[in-house]
């Protein structure tokens, strides 16, 4: 895989307002993984969609698309497209025209049609799309003229537009598509990234930063910074000491362990709202004896979540008891339908006929914004877990070599979670759990049940936002009755801050976006 650029040792950050991330994203195209590093790096930096979320409101707002109407069958959507809109310009490219219709075609017939050239330039696929069913859902797409294109479905579904404003639905341009795919390089698109967002990519030091400069161009609000460089520190220990010392002016998911320290220091500022996300632990189901409920189960009612809340959150989280977070409109408190109760689950593995069972946990190498330490929770579980007579072995690797193993299937639990990136239930449920996303690899539980996708099916197919809930509460029962995973914890989004950081905002949504941060300029010594 080609870079901008290949560290070879320590690099001198360059200047500009410093965000210490957690890790190196797995693409500069995420339509092609669903991991929030690569999310954070590339979708509100670099994209945009055609249409977005309001990050006060939760409501669908106009982006590159101005205006849109759904049929009154609801299987088709009309999108009229913003004009005189530039994509970015790199060393490999300039474009002579700017974003149109075409672009819209490229971005998403790339991913339904399996006869496109660039369908399979990706090895990765398009894990998101894949598990939502997208290239089942989308009948085709045209093009009306250069500013209108028309979506057709093969069936009702209330969560389409709250798709196309994911995180995952980027815009790409096919005019630098077809000249990268004539000179033999179609990986180049996604690796040297263009599109019309705030942000140009400038320059990638693997392990060191990602440098990207103000875009002049953009068709919104300016970006009030000039320059933008992700620091790429994984321990949250060095984020900090970094923050503390003024060599980061943002620090991502600092550990609830370390906010007692921040409140020490003037010059930091906590920033945080409850996040659409959830931490949870998953069964791979095709493994045995985790293909047996009573087994699952039985884990389930082993771990006490309170402790896990306490030790690992520090009231930075609530206790989930389904999918849904708070933050959903489709949520409902479902406490009572899998507790802890260390009793029952003795008598459920021994009712299931399992002595000495011994069993992995996955933990994932760096933290997200569901779960701040993954591996102190492993450990925690680990201790329930032993006083039911099962042993735990604790598995961890580098981030990119735990995706790639993670992929394979081969394990037998992992602790891992999930950023919505919108407010439609839906976003939790299809890409978790559902059969197509088993075959994206999205389903870490490995849980493939037609009676659950049917489910989810009713709901997309109904409008009514009061009828769509009480779907998805038949859907949270549903899986309190199977458990292909047991849900943790909710998570606030927590961001450090230094004094002169201004107009930083988070979202309850995944990804992190700077157009509107500004940081005050340094005083001469």
């Amino acid at each position: 895989m080609s870079w901008l650029l290949v560290a070879c040792g320590p690099q001198r950050l360059p200047s500009g307002l410093v965000y210490c991330s957690e890790g190196n994203p797995e693409s500069f195209n995420p339509q092609l993984v669903t991991s929030g590093t690569t999310i954070d790096a590339t979708s509100h930096q670099i994209y945009s969609r055609l249409v977005d979320y309001d990050t006060q409101s939760g409501k669908l707002v106009p982006a590159l698309a101005t205006s849109w109407a759904m049929s009154d069958d609801g299987l088709s959507y009309r999108f009229t497209l913003r004009e005189n809109v530039q994509f970015q310009h790199s060393k490999r490219f300039y474009p002579t025209r700017p974003f149109n219709a075409d672009d819209v075609l490229f971005s998403f017939n790339r991913i339904i049609d399996t006869q496109h050239p660039y369908h399979f330039v990706s090895r990765t696929g398009y894990p998101f799309f894949q598990s939502i069913g997208f290239s089942q859902q989308v009948k085709g797409i045209e093009k009306i003229n250069d500013h209108e294109v028309v979506f057709y479905l093969t069936r009702k579904d209330a969560s389409f537009l709250s798709n196309l404003a994911t995180d995952f639905a980027v815009i790409l341009s096919n005019e630098y598509a077809q000249q990268q795919l004539a000179l033999g390089h179609p990986e180049n698109v996604d690796h040297f990234a263009i599109g019309t967002g705030p942000f140009t990519l400038v320059q990638y030091a693997k392990n060191e930063y990602i440098r990207y400069r103000r875009n002049p161009d953009f068709w919104g609000e300016p970006a009030k910074i000039d320059m933008l460089v992700f620091d790429i520190t994984p321990k949250s220990t060095v984020r900090l000491a970094k923050l503390i010392a003024g060599d980061c002016s943002v620090s991502a998911l600092p550990k609830a362990g370390e906010l007692p320290v921040i409140k020490q220091h003037q010059e930091l500022n906590i920033e945080s709202q409850p996040g659409l996300n959830v931490a949870f632990w998953a069964f791979n189901t095709q493994k045995p004896p985790l293909d047996d409920v009573r087994v699952r189960r039985a884990l389930a009612y082993a771990v006490d979540k309170q402790n896990i809340l306490r030790a690992v959150y520090q009231n930075t989280a609530i206790e989930a008891t389904g999918v849904l977070p708070p933050a959903s409109w489709a949520y409902e408190n479902n406490k009572g339908l899998v507790d802890y109760n260390p009793q029952k689950a003795r008598d459920l593995l021994k009712e299931a006929g399992i002595k000495n069972l011994s069993i992995n946990i996955w933990a994932i190498p760096v933290a997200r914004a569901y779960n701040p330490n993954s591996l102190k929770t492993a450990e925690l579980i680990q201790s329930d877990l032993a006083n039911i007579g099962v042993k735990v072995n604790i598995v961890s690797y580098d981030w990119s070599v735990f995706n790639q193993r993670l992929s394979r299937d081969d394990y037998d639990s992992v602790l891992i979670g999930w950023n919505a990136d919108n407010s439609d239930p839906d976003n939790f449920f299809n890409p978790l759990l559902s059969c197509a996303a088993m075959q994206s690899n999205n389903n870490r539980s490995r849980w493939c049940n037609p009676e659950f996708d049917a489910i989810l099916n009713s709901a997309r197919e109904v409008s009514d936002q009061a009828e769509r809930k009480v779907i998805y509460q038949q859907a949270e029962a549903f899986l309190a009755e199977q458990v292909p995973m047991l849900s943790l914890a909710h998570a606030k989004r927590v961001a450090l801050t230094r004094s002169d950081i201004k107009d930083m905002q988070l979202t309850p949504f995944g990804g992190i976006s700077f157009t509107h941060t500004s940081q005050a300029p340094q005083e001469a010594n």
